[in-house]
């Protein structure tokens, strides 16, 4: 081997990153949060835009301010002198400078250990993008891949009285990543969901499904997976329903797992009329003395399909929907609490009663209240229009993606789909990563219906994706009247597809601006264009006795770098409703007044099946 006599590691090592791709954070690191004691490190973390990626080629983590004779070296960071960023929150509002920036870019902090720890603790963080290599007190902890799904890292063997905690967020854009290189939103970057830490015993319950198996008996699934170096089977846990006066003991077995069927007597499904939740509890015990205990507040339903129609609890229902980017202007993708209950309560008065989470898994509080306000939602993952689909490592991104998602919100009842994919062309390679993830959904999560928004076959005019076989419900995303102004391929698609399946029109609509148009005539991308294109689409919906549910593209103008004509100037302009809320375009009332009068007729012709 050649021995360089003057080569230097931070400028020369074209393979720094390799220090810096192990271990890998996924899904199995998870742990549930309910009931937990915990402690925010939300607020002002110090921030610096890293274009270079300095903090890893030259390793500031380790914060050497000598070298190995002892003398003082210079440093190329400050990281208590840089700038105060909030987390959560994404650095491109925080500058304008910063707002167009994709790359590396550096987040440090120092918190005290005040607490006296005498069991683990872990690190959670909502969500960074897109790529997440976290230190703490020098040590390279790990890196997560995904920018929208949570991870957790236990820390208890590196923690010390003071402590400093980095985080390398990286939204460079990538072939093999999870969504690639080309979308159609504005890409975030940053911490820009909530970071805390998480203080369990050394022996604890590290998740807990629990989920409706009959609703005729009112018999309720419960598993959990118990962690901890110590034997097991000496163990039990209790799950209990105090509303109901439920209390189960069971036993844990010896590889951690417990699994037990419990019935229940006068339980209350839930729905979108009635979002009965009761709260939950489950509790670890060691000869009868309490070890570990995790709550969560769940409601009760059961999703299927039967031929062509879709039964919530038993009873057929039409998806009253509409699509919705995680995005506000005063925010980007760090929305709050009260911008998410503002958004539901918008598609509430459309008469809404089901959202698509588009592109991307959107943050916990999403689900959460949407089990309070009654509102079912499509999640999914960004395997969005072309990825690497031959490529393994994609695979893998994807498919952890989908489980992280799955473990986050399995005991959400207004998740009713699991989405696998928007719009991808149906090659072979496709299809078989496709499939992967379908069969990967269903594993994890039987209980729910799994989909995917696909293309239309365009040659044949017809609804058709080899995909199907493995889907619960097809997803149709169609543009006639807009990309392709023919609305005669329309009703031949419609009239000419036989799916086995319900179908849900998971895109249509089309641009709409504000213009002062006086002639008559209908304006290219107008809002009165944008009112015309729904009047005739909803009329064709209305005849098709397959199509199930309707999501139109989309409830609020949006960012994307993509849309830079006139009218556009970097938003996507197809919201029913203007960017900043303010403002409900015409369409917003047609697809108000159809969803009226499907509610109107499916109240009285609903189904029990």
């Amino acid at each position: 081997m050649e021995i360089i006599k003057n080569f230097v590691d931070n400028i020369h090592n074209d393979d720094y990153k390799s220090n810096y791709e192990f271990p890998v954070i996924q899904g199995e690191s998870m742990v549930f949060p309910g009931g937990r004691k915990s402690r925010s490190l939300n607020g002002e973390w110090n921030f610096s835009a890293d274009q270079y990626d300095n903090c890893l080629r030259a390793k500031w983590f380790l914060e050497q301010d000598t070298n190995d004779e002892g003398r003082s070296v210079p440093l190329d960071y400050a990281f208590d002198d840089w700038d105060k960023i909030e987390v959560p929150g994404v650095w491109n509002l925080a500058k304008p400078e910063y707002f167009y920036y994709e790359g590396p870019a550096v987040y440090s902090r120092r918190f005290s250990l005040e607490e006296e720890n005498k069991g683990r603790v872990f690190l959670q963080f909502g969500a960074v993008s897109y790529e997440a290599r976290i230190f703490l007190n020098g040590t390279f902890l790990g890196i997560h891949k995904g920018g929208s799904t949570p991870f957790s890292i236990e820390i208890t063997a590196h923690l010390k009285a003071e402590n400093r905690l980095i985080a390398v967020a990286d939204n460079t854009r990538r072939k093999n990543q999870i969504p690639s290189e080309n979308t159609d939103w504005f890409l975030y970057g940053g911490i820009y969901r909530g970071v805390s830490l998480l203080f369990v015993p050394d022996v604890h319950i590290k998740n807990m499904r629990v989920n409706l198996t009959d609703r005729e008996t009112g018999a309720i699934e419960v598993s959990a997976l118990i962690d901890g170096n110590k034997d097991l089977t000496d163990k039990t846990v209790t799950f209990s329903i105090p509303e109901l006066g439920l209390e189960e003991k069971f036993p844990v077995n010896a590889d951690g797992t417990c699994n037990k069927i419990v019935n229940t007597d006068g339980l209350s499904l839930w729905s979108p009329e009635n979002p009965k939740r009761y709260q939950v509890s489950l509790t670890l015990k060691e000869k009868g003395e309490v070890k570990d205990e995790v709550t969560d507040v769940i409601g009760f339903r059961t999703i299927e399909t039967r031929g062509r129609k879709i039964l919530l609890n038993g009873k057929q229902i039409f998806l009253r929907g509409v699509c919705l980017h995680e995005e506000t202007e005063d925010h980007g993708k760090a929305v709050t609490k009260e911008e998410i209950r503002e958004a539901f309560q918008r598609a509430k008065k459309m008469n809404c009663n089901f959202l698509r989470l588009a592109h991307y898994p959107h943050t916990e509080w999403a689900s959460e209240i949407a089990d309070e306000e009654g509102i079912l939602l499509w999640e999914e993952i960004p395997v969005y229009w072309w990825i690497d689909f031959s490529n393994p490592q994609t695979l893998n991104d994807a498919r952890n993606q989908l489980s992280e998602l799955i473990l986050r919100d399995f005991n959400r009842a207004s998740v009713i789909i699991w989405s696998v994919g928007n719009e991808n062309p149906d090659t072979d390679a496709r299809y078989h990563f496709m499939k992967n993830l379908a069969k990967t959904a269903k594993k994890k999560d039987p209980s729910r219906l799994i989909s995917a928004a696909c293309l239309v076959d365009s040659v044949n005019l017809r609804i058709a994706d080899r995909l199907e076989s493995h889907l619960d419900i097809i997803g149709f995303n169609e543009y006639y009247g807009w990309y392709d102004p023919d609305y005669g391929k329309l009703t031949e698609i419609l009239n000419g597809s036989q799916p086995e399946k319900p179908v849900i029109i998971s895109e249509f609509g089309a641009d709409g601006y504000q213009t002062e148009n006086k002639s008559g005539k209908y304006v290219r991308g107008s809002e009165e264009e944008q009112e015309e294109i729904y009047k005739r689409q909803v009329e064709l919906f209305g005849k098709t006795e397959y199509i199930q549910g309707t999501a139109p593209w989309i409830l609020y103008d949006y960012r994307t770098p993509k849309r830079l004509g006139a009218y556009q100037k970097g938003y996507n302009i197809k919201g029913l409703v203007t960017a900043d809320r303010k403002r409900e375009k015409p369409a917003f009332t047609v697809m108000k007044n159809f969803y009226e009068e499907v509610r109107k007729n499916e109240g009285n012709n609903k189904e029990t099946v």
